[in-house]
């Protein structure tokens, strides 16, 4: 506990946290606003744009798996061939 208190005072945390803002910030505005979440009316378009992704994103990774074991039963096939006119 104590060098946990001691960190802060070296950092001067509690300090910083004591002092009230600069008189120039007070009325700054921030870049972030909070709004209340209506649940009654969901954003679609986000929803959307957000599952589409999702299966756009799977359906690219099943399509390169799929040409990737393609490629590897060829390899494969091509590795067990022990043809004596073809070296």
């Amino acid at each position: 506990m104590a060098a946990g208190l001691r960190a802060v005072r070296r950092w001067g945390l509690v300090a910083a946290a004591a002092q009230p803002p600069p008189p120039g910030l007070a009325f700054t505005r921030s870049a972030f606003v909070v709004k209340k979440a209506n649940n009654a009316q969901p954003n679609w378009p986000g929803v959307g744009l957000a599952f589409g992704t999702s299966a756009a994103l799977w359906g690219f990774l099943i399509k390169q798996h799929d040409e990737d074991v393609m490629e590897y039963e060829r390899r494969k096939k091509v590795r067990e061939h022990k043809c004596t006119h073809c070296s």
